[in-house]
């Protein structure tokens, strides 16, 4: 304490008496003076003196509008789509003066100014005005009261995913101003597809063609997406492409930036950290910028004059948001296509389900190659079966067929050879070597794994095991499962030895590689480029993949198998493929013929047949057993709904981090599938939210947690 403080607090130097004596002036001075936040007494805007405010509350039973009283000294700042802050959850008891007091701040976001209020009562003001930037536009706000909609979700969640959080420095700087249209690009590689030249027509004329894009192999589709970006442009209309991560948004940002220069796109990625994305993102607010490029939160970026929407890759899961109310980014895209009568276009080198439907339903045309095309720029594929290898004694080894070995040193004489591998780690499930019984930890029962050549660890608790012997046999040996992509590595180091091997994996992901000789091991989804293409690959341990216990399994691999095949010349120049998986298989023999238009169609035709997704509509509910019970039986569903289950949901693991909709541990949990049939999804949806906001707003018990079209049913 200083001796001033020290001084004012003594006896007889009349502080105390001045405080006080200023305190009575003030209360009784004509024009009242306002308490901070409160504004008791402060008189309100002379126009529109009410604000309708969407609070940041993400439960259903408040998934609505309040009013609250605009003070005069907010009326220039408060206008429709600031952040603001206002007080609520005090309910109608504390009122002074008029205005209702009370309650926690939080935040919100103006969403309407009026003349009056629906409600009778005292109103609240608004606490402040957080920035003056207006952010929630009407065509933001419309999109987001759909997906919540679409999804039995609540509009506040969906504005937590589609507007970023506020960075003030970003906020205060100025956007550069608008560059003028593009010339309307040359077709460039669309001249490959029959329909690619008049769909590039269409856009530039100002158009909405609709298309489900199925991309021949090889390195000019980012160049394709750009072309299609420019020809939008051209018309004076905006653009926006989803892709799933930030390697690809990275590959689509290089191709606009090398045929429109710079300022014409933003990238939106997670990348670019808070500042800098927050800056983009209101340069696409702002209308400066009329094209983006972003991951999965792009998908609601608030593009001026929206003419083109497009998704690269439908089928990747990070596609599907892992919060509430999990959106994906196809069904948004295809609701900002409907609502802003936009062209949509959803492309990859392998084609989903759901885009087979889009054509089926006829809401969406073709758009692929003929097959003289496909023939020069797909590789050749070949199979090795599991009884080949077997046969084969010289490679076992290496894991290695004959084939597979000879496809390998063939490709090392021209350039890099790429080897695919499902699993991660050194060796990532172990066994006993003599009974084959799983290895499992003494703690937990949890598998044992070997991340590395060092020794043992748990792979759901994570201790270490130094003494492992069998519970049945006895035995101490160990032997491999399934084998990782670092033991892969190591085993082709060891049998090619005068050639570098990398690694691209979840740990180290390389981006590119140069075009010199070399063996690039990696997983699923993590492989890089290499300049002037891979010369060969292998696609190892095939059945990893396809005999997963879930509906999307073929299809899922069928995806991953394409993606990397993608990578390698064309067959003319010797470009090859060999898959290590039963050759009668569908995924195997689609990858083989380089059609997944016909398994997607094929797929499509077997889940109409069973009425699965995505020709029937299906929620997943899961909760406790006795939570789950109580809102299926209090659920108001349509008439045709049909509930499958509940069953049990296996219990996460200990030791690895919870996921979204993972139980506590100890904590049994359910799932329930509701199924409906087409056309009878909306009702569905608000139905389930309806049951839900019953049970949040009574409080009855343990929530239960409800995922419109769950991504894995299987």
């Amino acid at each position: 304490m200083s001796s001033d403080d020290e001084r004012s607090d003594e006896p007889g130097t009349g502080q105390p008496e001045q405080l006080a004596l200023i305190r009575e002036t003030v209360r009784r001075a004509e024009v009242p003076r306002a308490k901070p936040r409160t504004w008791r007494g402060a008189a309100l805007a002379g126009e529109l003196p009410v604000a309708r405010v969407l609070v940041n509350k993400g439960v259903l039973h408040l998934d609505q509008y309040f009013d609250y009283a605009v003070p005069e000294e907010l009326d220039a700042d408060a206008q429709p789509g600031v952040r603001v802050r206002v007080r609520f959850g005090a309910g109608g008891r504390q009122v002074r003066g008029g205005r209702r007091e009370g309650g926690g701040l939080i935040d919100g976001f103006l969403v309407e100014r009026r003349a009056t209020s629906d409600y009778p009562g005292a109103l609240a003001a608004l606490a402040y005005v957080v920035s003056p930037e207006p952010v929630l536009g009407p065509e933001l706000l419309a999109l987001s009261r759909a997906v919540a909609d679409r999804y039995a979700g609540s509009l506040a969640d969906v504005l937590q995913l589609a507007v970023p959080p506020r960075n003030g420095r970003a906020e205060s700087r100025p956007s550069p101003a608008p560059p003028p249209p593009p010339p309307v690009p040359s077709p460039g590689p669309w001249e490959r597809y029959a329909q690619g030249p008049g769909f590039l027509r269409a856009l530039a004329g100002g158009e909405a063609p609709r298309a489900v894009w199925t991309a021949l192999p090889g390195p000019h589709w980012p160049e394709e997406i750009a072309r299609a970006v420019a020809a939008t442009l051209a018309s004076g209309r905006g653009a926006l492409v989803v892709v799933p991560d930030g390697r690809t948004a990275g590959r689509v940002d290089a191709a606009l930036t090398a045929l429109l220069g710079k300022g014409h796109h933003a990238l939106l990625t997670a990348e670019s950290g808070p500042e800098k994305r927050y800056g983009q993102w209101l340069a696409v607010r702002r209308g400066a910028v009329r094209a983006v490029v972003g991951t999965r939160a792009a998908m609601f970026a608030p593009v001026t004059g929206l003419g083109l929407v497009a998704v690269w890759d439908d089928g990747d899961s990070s596609h599907s948001d892992d919060n509430a109310p999990f959106p994906h980014v196809r069904e948004v895209l295809e609701l900002r296509a409907a609502h802003s009568r936009c062209a949509f276009l959803l492309g990859g080198v392998n084609c989903t389900v759901e885009a087979a439907q889009l054509v089926e339903s006829g809401w969406a045309l073709p758009l692929r190659p003929d097959r003289e095309q496909v023939r020069i720029a797909a590789p050749l594929v070949r199979t090795v079966d599991d009884g080949e290898l077997a046969r084969d004694g010289a490679a076992r080894s290496a894991r290695l067929p004959s084939l597979a070995w000879q496809t390998v040193r063939d490709g090392l004489r021209d350039g890099p050879v790429l080897v695919q591998v499902p699993r991660r780690g050194y060796a990532p499930r172990l066994a006993c070597e003599r009974c084959r019984e799983p290895a499992r930890c003494r703690h937990c029962a949890g598998p044992l794994q070997a991340p590395d050549r060092q020794g043992l660890e748990c792979a759901w608790c994570g201790r270490a095991e130094t003494a492992w012997n069998c519970a049945a046999c006895g035995g101490t040996g160990l032997r491999a499962q399934i084998v990782g992509a670092r033991r892969t590595a190591e085993e082709l180091g060891r049998a090619f030895p005068d050639v570098p091997v990398r690694t691209s994996g979840r740990d180290h992901v390389l981006d590119s590689v140069p075009g010199q000789p070399a063996l690039v091991v990696s997983t699923p989804g993590a492989e890089p480029v290499a300049e002037g293409g891979y010369t060969a690959a292998l696609l190892l341990d095939g059945w990893a993949m396809v005999g997963r216990p879930d509906l999307r399994a073929g299809e899922e691999a069928l995806r991953r198998w394409t993606a990397a095949a993608a990578l390698v010349r064309g067959r003319p120049e010797g470009g090859t493929v060999v898959v290590v998986a039963e050759p009668a298989l569908r995924p195997v023999q689609a990858l083989v013929r380089w059609d997944p238009v016909g398994h997607a169609r094929r797929e499509l035709a077997e889940r109409a047949e069973l009425g699965f997704p995505p020709v029937s509509r299906m929620a997943a509910v899961t909760g406790p057993p006795e939570a789950l019970a109580a809102f299926l039986a209090t659920a108001e569903l349509p008439a045709e709904a049909e509930i499958l289950g509940p069953v049990p949901v296996p219990a996460a693991p200990t030791g690895r981090p919870r996921r979204p909709g993972d139980a506590p541990p100890g904590a049994p949990r359910e799932r329930a599938l509701v199924r409906v049939p087409p056309g009878r999804g909306a009702a569905l949806a608000a139905a389930l939210k309806a049951a839900s906001a019953a049970r949040t707003a009574r409080g009855s018990g343990d929530p239960v947690r409800i995922r419109i079209d769950p991504p894995d049913i299987g």
